[in-house]
Order: structure tokens, then C-alpha cells, then sequence
């Protein structure tokens, strides 16, 4: 390969950035990167990002070589700035700060000192990054892919890459030195070194010419005044999980951020990276103690959310056509069939997941916070596709996090206390349902988490907060999340002869946190058996959902629609306020004549409040109507009657040995209304029943008048 010739290169960027233009709207030639010069010559910028889109339609050449040594061309690029700046500045226009008369009168004293033919020594010239009050950053030719985290290898040292994960922790802000700047204690001179690593070896003994002649040797002090910081960011990424293979766990990526780059992304977020992939120099004893092996890291260039850029489009989300789509007709089903169309049935549980999905509005009357996110329980028995609602959900929500009850420890779900191995501070990492803020956490196998694990989740499904107090760290971290759990009865089927609690064996204080709590259980039916059967085995042939009258919306469609819907704040009109106080004061009453085992309080009128405002979000509309109310009551009924269908099949009495011996005699005595004693007994010892028991039962009836013994004892008669 023929070594570039970099000069020319040089001369070929400075035409480009003076040059440079698009045309506007109205077809006036606009200089794109000549008005980004005026803007940091004039302090209104300090960030300039350049376009390798631009570039590659300036010199296509010239654009990969920028991609494939991109930090040699940033320095280039900074200095061919700072050669342009003087001339984009406007006389009398900037204000002076301290740095710039710290500046001035420095290089005034240089001036002053130096003498006509002194050459100043190279460390104690003022270095470039010292003068600089600005930032380049390249970004990435929109041709290029995205590259996963585990294919990132050697050959892309020094390239410019893009990389896509899920933010898993953030450091704070902090300064960094990136020049430190000395003085000596002798003869006064500055010394200036630039640090280009995570740590350095500070200069000790001055090496200016009077302190060398005189052999003094002064010492060097810091002087944080004349050093030059800059904000500097370390966020780690994971790679997503569609992209590990099977038997592997996620590979995590370190990215430092710096200067403007910086605060640019949260944990759980879903972000795009684009930076300089760089092995990481470590010095003095952290090279000792690393031994042979090096880290890597990415110095980002440019950070894009991608949660927020779906967030963004929400002002103008759907064309005319999609939305007459939606807006048809009854979509309220229509939106609610959409959600996991595969899945056969369970509509009133999705129009729930999509209320949930679209959340209600919070409310903060003096300092107190009433939650608008919706809580939902999928109890059931095995089998009736919980678990594949709770993923289609967990990809169809903007932010999300998936995790299992067996599979998650308490300090899992809410945060852990970790050690920074930049500080070497404790610091505390979030855990499911910090990364999960204003989103859905969906767990499932929520019966199979310890009682001491599952508690952490109280304080985050009603105050939508998490408190810790560990390590000396005492602080609160906000959890403004929805929970969609998922759980199996106590004894892996839903038992209709038990009570509601022995077969959920959740305690109240849990089960009253959940604005809805569905119990969908695998019942014996020969047509719903057919129906299934035929749609499961039509999706395992096709791939996909059998025709039907309506067709399933998008996801990016229903994701855009929602994001839509959560701009809207609806309020409750006063004239409904009799009607939803009325609507409760039933669901009490009815829960109490009914012994409703399903713990109604206040909280179901806070339920019936959220759902209401959702629905209401749903239609786009700012006013809750009384529909809105009536279809909230009719799912809190519903989800109610899911349950109480077994309180129904529990109203008679299970079955005991006396009423079995009752049913073998009655069926002996058949039309003749008597039966002998002997022969009965006879009969029920063939079932499995001793004399003892056949006696007891004829004694019980017989106090009932069901039937007569004569005298002898030797004769039944049926009353």
C-alpha cells in the first residue's frame, strides 16, 4: 500500500470546509460547515460534527480514508480549525472570558520574556489542546452497517464504527485533565504536559534553561488553574440478546465519552455508538497488575437513542393512510387483536395489554405522587400462552425489560452496589426495573420468586420508586414502570375445589397492587378445543396467523400510535364523578355480600380512574367520556368473574365417603325404593367401603329422613 500523502490531504479538507454547501428549500446556496466556523469562532458552539456523507460526495477517496484512521485525521482536522478560525471572527463581537485574558496574558508575558533569538523549549510551548475551545467529531457514512459487539476485532483498530446495545451503567460527569500545567517554585517558568491516556506520571523537576544553568532544580506544582479539563463520560454497553448466540452470554463493550458527547444516554437505553474503536495504554502498576492483556474501548463520536428517535417522530408518527387505518371503525378490538395475533383469543386480557402499554396519567396533588402506569397479573394454568404475551410485549414497548422469578435475586430487580473501577468509589449499578423506567417490566414466573426478593417490588408497583440504603450510599431512584407479571397456580393447574389464596399464594399486599388480576384457565370445550387446534396448526404450517376479518396492524405502526397516545393528558369532567363514587361503592357492597376473595379497596377506584384516562388516551381525546368508565369497570368485572367462576364451581360442597356410599346405594335400590342392609353392604365392600363406614352413612341419612331402618336393621326404605 502507498504511504497517503497527508499535505495534500490537508489542503484538500481546508477547500472542503470552505466550500462546502447544500442548497436550501428555497434554492439558496447555504455553506454548511463555513457557518459551523462563525458559530465557534463566535462561542455560540462548541461541538462540530463533519459528515463523512459530505466528504464522500466532496472526495470518496478521501472519506474511507478517514474512515480507517479516523484519530490522525481528528487531529488533522483540529488543526486545520484552528489555522480558519481567526479569520470567521467579527471584530468586537466576542466577549472575553477568564480563560481568554489567562490566555492573552500569557502569551504577552512569552513575548516580553523571549528574546529575539531564543527558540523556547518544545514542553514549555503551549500546547494546541491548551488553545482549543472546541470539538471535532466525524459522523459515520450512512452505506455503513452497524457492527455487533462480538464481531468487533483487530482489524478495526483505529476505524470508525458503529455499534448498537442497551446502556447497562453511567458514570457521573467528572472533569478530566487533558493538559496538565506546572510552575516552578525557582524560577517561575510554566511547563506544559498533555495527557492523551487515563492516567500519567506528573513532571517532578523543572527543565527550563535558568533552572538547568544554575543547577537549582526547582520543583513543578500542579496548577489546576492553567490546566485544561474536559467533561468526560465511561458508559458501558451490552450487545442486544437477539444477537448471542445460543450457550454464550452478552458481550459488553466500554465507550468513553468526552466534551459534548457526554450525557447523552441513560441505562436502558437502546443507543447507536459511532467512534474510534482503540486499545486501551495502561501505565506503572495497572500494567503490572493486567499482565499480559489489554483492554479495548470506543471513543464515541456520536450517540443516538434510538427509544427517543421513535418518541421524536410522535409529533408527526403516521401517514394520512395509516391512520385512517386506525381510526376506522371499532379499533379499539382492532388494536387489541393486533397485539400478538398468533396467540388464538384472550381479547379481553390484550384490549387490558394495551391499555397498559398506553398507561394512564400520573397526578401529583401536594407533593404526593398517584402512579399512572397500569399493573397487570396473567395467573393460568400451564399452557395458555402467558409467556408468549408477555414476550410480544416485552418487543413491542419502546423500553422494556424480560426477566424470569427464578432467575432474578432482589438486588437484580432493584439495584446493586458495585465498585468503580475508574474512581475506585462505590457506585450503584440499576438493576431491571431502573432500567426499565418509564417503560414495562414483564416477569415471569412471578409465584416461583422468594418471598424476601419479591418485596422489593411493593415499594416500585404503588410510590414508582426504589429506596436504598446500602454501602453508605442512602438514596432514591425513580422506577416509573408498568409490571406485567405472569404466574402459575400454587399446584401447576388452577384447583377449582381450593380457595382463591391457596391457589394463588400471593399475600394481599401484592395482589392489591395490580389493577387487573386475570385468571385464564385451560377448560375442556369440544368447539374452543376445534378452533384452537385448527389456528395453532394453521400458524405452525404458514408461519403466520390465519386470515381473518381484520388485519393485524404493524408493530411499528401500533408503536408509533402508542407513543401518539401518551402525549395526551386526558382530565375527569366533574359530571362523572357521582357516576364512577357510585360504580365503587357497588363493587364494595357486591364484594361483601359475595365474600370477594379478591381483595376490592380503594385501590380498584384508583384502577377504575387509570384505565379510564388510558382508554381515553386511546381515542386521542383530552376529556374522559362515560364509555371510557364503563368499559374500565367492565374489565376490573371481568377480570373479577375470571375468578369467580371457580368461587361458583366451589359452591357445592366437594363430595365425602358417605355421599360416594349414597350414591352406590340409591343406585341399588333403584325404582323399588328398598334395598336390603346385607346386600348393601355387599356392594360397597366390592367399592372399597368396610362395614364401618356403610353403617355411619345409613345412621347420618337416617337422622336426615332420606330414608327407614326397620326394627331389625335388616331393610332400607327410601322416604
Amino acid at each position: 500500500m502507498d504511504r497517503r500523502d497527508y499535505d495534500a490531504d490537508k489542503e484538500q479538507l481546508k477547500i472542503f470546509l470552505l466550500e462546502y454547501c447544500v442548497q436550501d428549500n428555497s434554492g439558496n446556496k447555504y455553506f454548511k460547515y463555513s457557518n459551523q466556523l462563525t458559530k465557534l469562532a463566535h462561542r455560540e458552539q462548541v461541538g462540530m460534527w463533519i459528515e463523512l456523507d459530505d466528504i464522500s460526495e466532496f472526495n470518496d477517496d478521501l472519506a474511507k480514508a478517514i474512515q480507517e484512521n479516523t484519530r490522525r485525521y481528528n487531529v488533522m482536522m483540529s488543526d486545520i480549525v484552528f489555522e480558519l478560525l481567526p479569520t470567521f471572527v467579527q471584530k468586537d463581537v466576542v466577549a472575553k472570558d477568564a480563560l481568554d485574558v489567562y490566555i492573552e496574558h500569557r502569551l504577552m508575558m512569552e513575548n516580553r520574556l523571549q528574546q529575539p533569538n531564543e527558540h523556547r523549549e518544545a514542553r514549555n510551548k503551549f500546547p494546541p489542546e491548551l488553545m482549543r475551545r472546541y470539538e471535532i467529531y466525524f459522523q459515520n457514512l450512512s452505506t455503513s452497517k452497524t457492527v455487533p459487539i462480538r464481531e468487533i476485532k483487530a482489524e478495526h483498530v483505529g476505524h470508525l464504527v458503529t455499534v448498537r446495545g442497551i446502556v447497562t451503567r453511567c458514570t457521573e460527569v467528572k472533569p478530566m485533565m487533558c493538559v496538565a500545567t506546572y510552575t516552578c517554585d525557582k524560577c517561575g517558568a510554566e511547563t506544559y504536559q498533555p495527557i492523551n491516556a487515563l492516567s500519567f506520571m506528573p513532571a517532578d523537576m523543572c527543565q527550563s534553561a535558568d533552572c538547568k544553568t544554575n543547577r537549582s532544580g526547582g520543583r513543578l506544582y500542579l496548577q489546576t488553574r492553567g490546566s485544561k479539563f474536559i467533561k468526560f463520560q465511561e458508559v458501558k454497553i451490552q450487545e442486544h440478546s437477539d444477537q448471542v448466540p445460543v450457550g454464550h452470554i452478552p458481550r459488553t463493550l466500554t465507550i468513553f465519552c468526552r466534551g459534548e458527547v457526554t450525557r447523552q444516554a441513560l441505562p436502558g437505553d437502546h443507543v447507536a455508538v459511532t467512534g474510534i474503536f482503540l486499545p486501551l495504554i495502561k501505565q506503572g502498576f495497572r500494567q503490572i497488575m493486567g499482565g499480559l492483556l489489554s483492554e479495548t474501548y470506543l471513543e464515541a463520536h456520536k450517540i443516538t437513542t434510538v427509544n427517543k428517535m421513535d418518541l421524536e417522530n410522535a409529533d408527526n408518527p403516521l401517514t394520512p393512510e395509516e391512520l385512517a387505518t386506525l381510526t376506522g371503525e371499532d379499533f379499539y378490538t382492532k388494536l387489541a387483536l393486533s397485539l400478538a395475533p398468533e396467540i388464538y383469543g384472550h381479547i379481553d386480557v390484550k384490549k387490558a395489554l394495551l391499555l397498559l402499554l398506553v398507561g394512564g396519567v400520573d397526578k401529583r396533588p401536594d407533593g404526593m405522587k398517584i402512579r399512572g402506569n397500569i399493573n397487570i397479573c396473567l395467573m393460568g394454568d400451564p399452557g395458555v400462552a402467558k409467556s408468549q404475551l408477555l414476550g410480544y410485549i416485552n418487543r413491542l414497548a419502546t423500553r422494556s425489560q424480560y426477566t424470569t422469578g427464578r432467575g432474578s435475586s432482589g438486588v437484580g430487580l432493584t439495584a446493586s452496589v458495585m465498585k468503580d473501577p475508574m474512581t475506585g468509589e462505590m457506585m450503584l449499578e440499576g438493576g431491571a426495573l431502573v432500567l426499565a423506567d418509564q417503560g414495562v417490566c414483564c416477569i415471569d414466573e412471578f409465584d416461583k420468586m422468594a418471598d424476601e426478593d419479591r418485596t422489593a417490588i411493593h415499594e416500585v408497583m404503588e410510590q414508582q420508586t426504589i429506596s436504598i440504603a446500602k454501602a453508605g450510599i442512602m438514596t432514591t431512584l425513580n422506577a416509573r414502570v408498568s409490571i406485567l407479571a405472569a404466574a402459575n397456580p400454587a399446584y401447576g393447574r388452577y384447583n377449582p375445589k381450593r380457595t382463591i389464596e391457596q391457589n394463588i399464594q400471593l399475600p394481599a399486599a401484592l395482589l392489591s397492587r395490580f389493577d387487573l388480576l386475570w385468571l385464564i384457565q385451560d377448560k375442556a370445550n369440544r368447539d374452543n378445543d376445534l378452533k384452537l387446534a385448527q389456528h395453532i396448526t394453521y400458524v405452525h404450517q404458514h408461519s403466520k396467523q390465519p386470515p381473518t376479518e381484520v388485519e393485524a396492524l404493524d408493530m411499528k405502526v401500533m408503536r408509533k400510535y402508542i407513543a401518539m397516545c401518551k402525549l395526551k393528558d386526558p382530565v375527569i369532567p366533574e359530571e362523572l364523578t357521582d357516576f364512577i363514587v357510585n360504580a365503587y361503592v357497588e363493587l364494595r357492597k357486591e364484594a361483601r355480600n359475595n365474600a370477594d376473595m379478591t381483595f376490592t379497596s380503594a385501590r380498584n377506584l384508583l384502577g377504575i380512574l387509570r384505565l379510564s384516562t388510558a382508554l381515553a388516551r386511546l381515542r386521542l381525546s383530552n376529556v374522559v367520556e362515560k364509555d371510557d368508565v364503563n368499559e374500565a369497570i367492565r374489565l376490573l368485572e371481568m377480570s373479577k368473574d375470571s375468578l369467580k367462576h371457580t368461587l361458583e364451581n366451589r359452591g357445592q360442597r366437594p363430595p365425602n365417603v358417605n355421599d360416594k356410599i349414597f350414591a352406590v346405594i340409591s343406585e341399588l335400590a333403584g325404582e323399588n325404593k328398598t334395598v336390603m342392609v346385607n346386600a348393601a353392604i355387599e356392594k360397597c365392600a366390592s367399592k372399597g367401603y368396610n362395614p364401618d363406614q356403610v353403617n355411619t352413612c345409613i345412621g347420618e341419612y337416617e337422622e336426615l329422613n332420606v330414608w327407614q331402618v326397620n326394627q331389625t336393621g335388616t331393610k332400607l326404605t327410601f322416604i
